[in-house]
């Protein structure tokens, strides 16, 4: 499921729910505050904090749904200040070290919209993705595809053209250390399926990219835990100048090298 522990990281952060122990109870929540809320190597706060949380039903059948939300930036998305998430899987043990699951994942903006940026049409952000993912004991393959356009991204935000079809394929690490400490390690890369129809001003018109993360974890008990996590996205003659949506003159690096901290319950 999408934790809010490697949200963060950018990790798993899109993860469909994993298959689950025997005695999990079908219903779980988690909250927390993140210090920058990271999706796929890029801030989705304009690198400022965000609270997050949700709730996972799994059932022993292998099938599972959950929804999860964080606040954003209108920044990154006109008009709006929410991301809510609500995803559906099914999966099954193939033995006891490996697994499978595949599922939908959809990714809503309330009140966002491209209008209320200047000089845009109207137009969502909201995307919905297919995803299939294959774990042996603690590492996870997983690959992402776009059945819209990519949050927004066409002919109006001036791409050659849609980008229905776009990918996220993503390897994933979960390693226990001592005692409670554990490690999350990530690489991915976003291959979009159109181009910058102008380059930009640094010579860009490919906005593909990969992106990498770690994350240590300290879990004080059974429901709270503490990480810090580090990320970096490639293609920084890209995502080192992205402008606003509410200043165009207002440009971020939303990308590079990040930290962050974050505090989780979960329950």
């Amino acid at each position: 499921m999408k934790t809010v522990l490697l949200a963060a990281c950018a990790a798993v952060a899109t993860l469909a729910p994993a298959a689950h122990a025997a005695d999990t109870p079908p219903l779980t929540g988690n909250v927390a505050i993140v210090s920058d809320y990271m999706f796929r190597g890029l801030t989705q706060t304009w690198g400022h904090p965000a609270i997050q949380g949700g709730a996972d039903y799994t059932n022993p059948n292998g099938f599972a749904a959950g929804t999860w939300a964080s606040s954003v930036s209108d920044r990154s998305y006109a008009g709006g200040s929410m991301e809510l998430d609500l995803y559906a899987s099914f999966g099954r043990s193939i033995s006891d070290d490996w697994s499978w699951r595949v599922g939908l994942y959809g990714y809503l903006y309330p009140g966002a919209n491209l209008d209320q940026a200047s000089g845009y049409q109207r137009r969502t952000f909201n995307t919905l993705e297919a995803n299939a993912a294959l774990t042996w004991r603690q590492f996870t393959l997983k690959y992402n595809r776009s059945l819209t356009d990519y949050f927004g991204a066409d002919r109006e935000q001036g791409y050659d053209g849609d980008t229905h079809g776009t990918g996220y394929l993503q390897l994933d690490a979960a390693l226990p250390l001592a005692d409670a400490w554990s490690l999350a390690l990530h690489a991915g890369h976003t291959h979009y399926t159109a181009s910058l129809a102008t380059p930009t001003a640094y010579g860009v018109r490919n906005v593909s990219y990969s992106d990498f993360s770690a994350t240590v974890k300290y879990a004080f008990n059974d429901h709270w835990s503490v990480s810090g996590g580090v990320t970096h996205a490639t293609n920084g003659r890209y995502y080192s100048h992205v402008s606003s949506y509410t200043d165009a003159s207002d440009t971020r690096d939303i990308g590079g090298n990040r930290g962050l901290v974050m505090i989780q319950g979960t329950f």
